[in-house]
């Protein structure tokens, strides 16, 4: 469990209620930390602030699904029906406006956690030998499973999710770390050269291709079709 909000009175009830349900909880004070906690802890459920200290709740909720399909509840002062609906349209599964019940968050995450994931026929991404399931967070090539780290695999997924086109480095950036920080730009770079190495093990050659200094790019297999991630997410 995730929470990502930077009130210390919210923050410390929230961890109180929910270790008393026996949740292990993680908490982010900002949606940057959030963002990378995200990637490197895997949530079952992530609760979210609207409004934080270095940006937009929405923001964050649209960095999040880039790659991540964990159910998420916004938390908030906001009680207009405008932010309320924006905020479900935008991915998250469900919405509290403060002060709340802490009975009812804890019936509500409930809820949540009992949601079934999403689930298909088949691998929701074949782009010829790389099958990509998102419900079971299974990747393989080639018929061989692929070994990646938390953020690997969040790279891998954004690429995926718009297989076939550039995906300018500056987005996966965001959508990573939560941040614009130029250094973070280098550590993408490593990212995209271990996964690179890891498909072309398994005959994976080329598929991950690069524009110069503006993006990235999972390109599609001839005579396969890829399916759209964007529907499950």
């Amino acid at each position: 469990m995730l929470i990502v909000d930077d009130d210390p009175a919210i923050g410390r009830m929230l961890r109180v209620i929910l270790e008393s349900e026996r949740y292990r909880v993680l908490w982010s004070r900002s949606g940057a930390d959030g963002l990378a906690q995200g990637v490197e802890s895997r949530p079952d459920v992530i609760i979210l602030e609207l409004d934080l200290p270095d940006g937009d709740g929405f923001a964050v909720l649209d960095a999040l699904r880039e790659w991540n399909g964990a159910p998420v509840l916004m938390l908030s002062n906001r009680a207009d029906v405008a932010d309320i609906v924006r905020a479900l349209d935008s991915g998250a599964n469900d919405y509290m406006v403060k002060p709340f019940a802490p009975e009812e968050l804890a019936a509500r995450l409930r809820v949540l956690l009992r949601s079934e994931p999403p689930t298909s026929d088949g691998p929701l991404l074949v782009n010829g030998p790389l099958r990509i399931d998102m419900a079971t967070r299974e990747m393989t090539m080639n018929g061989c499973r692929l070994e990646l780290t938390a953020t690997e695999e969040a790279v891998l997924y954004i690429l995926a999710h718009h297989a076939g086109k550039l995906v300018p480095r500056g987005r996966l950036v965001r959508a990573v770390w939560g941040t614009n920080d130029a250094n973070k730009v280098h550590d993408l770079q490593v990212h995209i050269a271990r996964l690179r190495r890891k498909l072309e093990e398994h005959g994976g050659n080329n598929l991950i291709r690069g524009e110069g200094s503006v993006g990235y790019s999972l390109s599609l297999a001839a005579n396969h079709e890829c399916t759209d991630l964007k529907t499950v997410l």
